[in-house]
């Protein structure tokens, strides 16, 4: 969420490449699966676990938020039988998968060695359609003549569409025990890399599928595509008009508009518009967000839609400005910070560390820089807590002019990080507010974040990435908002197959609904 010690992965843009022997150049051929997904030796994959489970308990403040030790042991020795026979490091990378899972973070993340991603990447073994996830089935996304749009995906493959949904639930973390975007990010976001990962290279695909009214299932079998293929094919999908307009990779991050005399329209697609207080971008955002409320205020708008569906989140102060017009409270970033070592006594375990982004190794100079800045943040370790340095965790104070009318906030299950923060904070402290969409991904009471570090695991190479603040949000007690889960709507309000056969957008027409009906 915020940018700390590393404003430095702004400058790190490629992977770096293994290290190649020449002489095993010679033996192998040049490029091959069996060069990046070797097999791992029990020994191998033992160490590798040691390694990862000790960098966890000494640097993770989040290990035991959502798990009790017992329950994390258990895990783990399950982990250590797994590994008691070679496996492909593949193979290996999904118990991994399963165990940062496990922990409940969203900032959790976990990849392979560079050299295998860019190999699978480089195959044409790809799933050529888009899949959307509707009332809890896989919806077929594409146009084209062998399926019709709308068509409900049974098996890909052989592989019912419960199972393959099921399998890629591991590859999205999400925060405490919430389900929602492991549901649609089973479906959305699962035939790239991830298909590859699960079930292998494919020349070609098997898809059964029953066809909008039809009673009977069909099947086809269409060959695989490259990757850019792939890409090319899901600019066309179906939905397109509808998932563009809460992308923030089409929308400006943010922007405003009224929807109707009565009610106006505030986008925050990503909190990315400013790095920090300091940077030019941030007064420009600032002086924005006061018109929209100028706005709203000199011709008494009594409706306000707040749509952050599919923010992933960003830098502070930048999700904290809007919330300043919400509220008649006073409010904080956090109510606890903390990590639980003392930089002072080095990185943990700084034999494995990598740096903060996967795309290339920080460097000495880069380290020495972190340290610092991470030593400002964190002063001092106290009976294993070292708490956040107060003067960066400011209180935030109302401000003129609020928006004193009805709002509603919109959200989705891709909602995360600083995203996920605001919508707590609007749930919590905003006047008069209704929440509608589904539950964020991002939780409401807790998270860990701000400041991310990645290792890389010494046999399998795998990196494995965590963020080290245990945050206690600044989130009032709800009785409708249990722990390890994110924000919950008063509405909850899934796309609909109608809705998705006609390109309309159900939650936003839901809130124009409840508008009118307020109206009348």
């Amino acid at each position: 969420m915020r940018k700390v010690l590393f404003l430095l992965l702004l400058t790190h843009q490629g992977w770096t490449q293994p290290a190649t022997d020449p002489s095993q150049q010679a033996k192998q051929p040049a490029d091959s699966l069996s060069i990046y997904n070797r097999q791992l030796s029990p020994g191998e994959m033992k160490q590798d676990l040691q390694v990862f489970l000790d960098i966890r308990k000494k640097a993770n403040s989040g290990l035991y938020r959502y798990r009790t030790k017992r329950q994390i042991d258990s895990i783990y020795k399950w982990a250590f039988t797994q590994a008691r026979q070679p496996m492909s490091t593949v193979d290996f990378y999904k118990i991994i998968l399963q165990l940062t899972d496990f922990e409940g973070s969203c900032h959790n993340y976990t990849e392979p060695q560079a050299g295998l991603v860019n190999y699978l990447n480089r195959q044409r073994s790809f799933f050529p359609f888009a899949l959307k996830y509707i009332e809890g089935q896989m919806i077929f996304n594409s146009k084209t003549d062998q399926i019709p749009v709308g068509s409900r995906v049974l098996s890909i493959n052989g592989v019912a569409d419960k199972e393959l949904m099921q399998s890629f639930y591991k590859y999205a973390t999400a925060d405490g025990f919430t389900q929602t975007e492991k549901l649609s990010s089973s479906v959305n976001r699962s035939y790239g890399l991830r298909y590859l990962y699960e079930y292998g290279i494919k020349d070609s695909f098997v898809i059964r599928f029953s066809a909008p009214g039809a009673t009977q299932a069909q099947t086809v079998t269409v060959p695989a595509v490259s990757l850019d293929e792939r890409k090319a094919n899901l600019l066309l999908r179906h939905s397109a008009p509808v998932d563009s307009v809460i992308d923030y990779n089409v929308q400006p991050k943010y922007s405003f508009k009224m929807v109707n005399p009565s009610t106006g329209l505030l986008n925050l697609r990503i909190f990315s518009m400013a790095n920090d207080a300091d940077d030019p971008a941030f007064p420009v955002y600032v002086a924005f967000i006061d018109s929209v409320f100028q706005t709203l205020a000199n011709n008494n708008i009594p409706h306000l839609i707040l749509d952050i569906r599919s923010n992933p989140g960003g830098s502070d102060p930048t999700f904290e400005q809007p919330m300043m017009y919400l509220t008649d409270s006073i409010f904080k970033e956090n109510a606890l910070a903390y990590t639980i070592f003392d930089v002072a006594d080095g990185i943990p375990y700084e034999k494995y560390f990598w740096g903060i982004s996967t795309a290339s190794k920080m460097d000495s100079m880069e380290r020495v820089g972190g340290k610092q800045l991470l030593k400002d943040y964190f002063p001092a370790l106290h009976n294993g807590r070292n708490i956040q340095n107060a003067k960066y965790n400011p209180v935030y104070k109302p401000k003129s002019p609020g928006f004193k009318g009805k709002l509603y906030l919109l959200i989705d299950e891709d909602v995360a990080s600083a995203g996920s923060h605001l919508a707590s904070l609007v749930k919590g402290y905003a006047r008069n507010v209704t929440v509608v969409g589904v539950e964020t991904v991002g939780g409401y009471y807790y998270h860990n974040g701000h400041m991310p570090l990645i290792y890389e695991l010494p046999n399998s190479k795998i990196k494995t990435k965590f963020s080290i603040v245990h945050v206690e949000q600044d989130a009032p007690v709800k009785p409708d908002q249990p722990e390890g889960r994110g924000t919950i709507p008063d509405y909850t309000v899934w796309p609909t197959f109608s809705d998705f056969m006609q390109n309309r957008d159900t939650q936003m027409e839901y809130v124009l609904k409840l508008i009118a009906d307020h109206l009348k």
